[in-house]
């Protein structure tokens, strides 16, 4: 079966670690920049870039060049000539955007719109939904889907600040959409005043520390309605369209459908669009935001989530078993997490052998995947 070695391409946003993305793949740290996300995928943005035998080819045009032969023929009649899902390895050291991503049908709209009209504000970069879920590699904490509204109310109301009572008046009605709305147009001149107040109250450590981070920012309090996630290494979140959501701290691999449109509410200094974050947030109280894995082979699990995009595989290998077999058909991309693994041959017959943090990529037509050796790696594929 013919694979090849994957070189990924890492942003150096302000939220990175300046450790955690290095150990993993086993370079010196500290960073001089910080690195916050390794992209592994064909994304136009940042496609990764195919070695071996394919001579540093980028993997988007290797996949244009012969779309059939790396895609298959049920993902390209599905999703045309394009790999339709990205993989990261995520790692935060401080607080990401307040954020939500639009569903597929708002999004190809919302797109055709903004490249008809140059007037409008960019906030789309391609007409293409970005549900996603993120695994924990080392403990994770993020935010992650509304808590419900009495309990979301209790914390505002402890925090004994006057102008908040209509925000914990609707939480009481469970009118989420109208507590959100106050806060995110909250008057720019009093924004300081109420942050201020939030990080004195003492109330809530995590509200204090984004205060402290982005003062004047209402996002603070928006913060507070959502449910705070402490994941466990294996343990994932699942984020579909309109969930709103954001990553605070930790190591993760996260796997989305292969778009960059992100909607940002607060917590950065990046372009924010309160309206548009309004027309595609979903209302809804998340109880449970943890996804529970599931095995499906002895050593395999998978975290089933319900879109055709993608699948996402763990393959744990303790030196024991023959090679395990990855139930995944299609354009599939391997990340090694742990330990030493064999994932095929190039097309000269050179073994693709992953250490940590080493990645390859799978065409369909290599068929089967087999991963043997002790340690561990992610799969991510298309459900065919």
């Amino acid at each position: 079966m013919t694979v090849y070695p994957l070189t990924g391409v890492i942003r150096p946003y302000a939220w990175g670690s300046h450790t955690a993305i290095a150990d993993l793949q086993g370079r010196p740290g500290p960073t001089e920049a910080p690195e916050a996300e390794l992209w592994l995928g064909a994304h136009p943005d940042d496609p990764s870039t195919v070695g071996g035998s394919a001579g540093g080819v980028r993997l988007d045009t290797l996949i244009a060049g012969s779309p059939a032969d790396q895609l298959g023929e049920q993902v390209l009649a599905r999703f045309g000539p394009r790999l339709p899902f990205l993989l990261k390895v995520l790692g935060a050291d401080a607080p990401l955007s307040l954020q939500a991503h639009p569903g597929l049908e708002y999004a190809r709209a919302a797109f055709a719109r903004q490249q008809a009209d140059p007037a409008l504000p960019r906030n789309y970069t391609d007409a293409n939904h970005k549900p996603e879920m993120l695994v924990a590699l080392t403990p994770f904490e993020a935010l992650c889907g509304f808590r419900a509204p009495a309990a979301a109310a209790d914390t505002l109301e402890s925090l004994a600040i006057p102008s908040l009572e209509p925000v914990v008046k609707s939480l009481r009605d469970g009118d989420l959409r109208a507590a959100v709305e106050t806060l995110l147009t909250w008057p720019a001149d009093d924004r300081e005043a109420l942050t201020g107040a939030v990080r004195e109250s003492g109330v809530s450590e995590l509200a204090a520390d984004l205060a402290e981070r982005y003062p004047g920012d209402p996002g603070v309090l928006v913060a507070l309605l959502l449910n705070h996630v402490r994941l466990q290494p294996g343990e994932a979140i699942w984020m579909p369209a309109g969930n709103l959501h954001a990553y605070l701290k930790g190591l993760g691999v996260e796997l989305m459908a292969a778009s960059d449109n992100v909607l940002r509410g607060g917590l950065t200094p990046k372009r924010v669009d309160v309206d548009e974050l309004l027309r595609v947030l979903r209302f809804e109280v998340l109880d449970d935001p943890i996804l529970r894995s599931v095995e499906v082979a002895p050593g395999v699990r998978t975290w089933p989530v319900p879109i055709p995009d993608f699948v996402l595989y763990r393959v744990d290998l303790d030196g024991t078993r023959p090679p395990l077999e990855v139930p995944a058909g299609g354009p599939r991309i391997i990340l090694a997490t742990a330990g030493e693994l064999f994932a095929g041959e190039s097309v000269d017959g050179t073994p693709i052998e992953l250490s940590r943090g080493q990645a390859a990529f799978a065409p369909a037509g290599a068929g089967q995947i087999k991963l043997a050796g002790t340690g561990q790696a992610f799969v991510a594929a298309v459900p065919v």
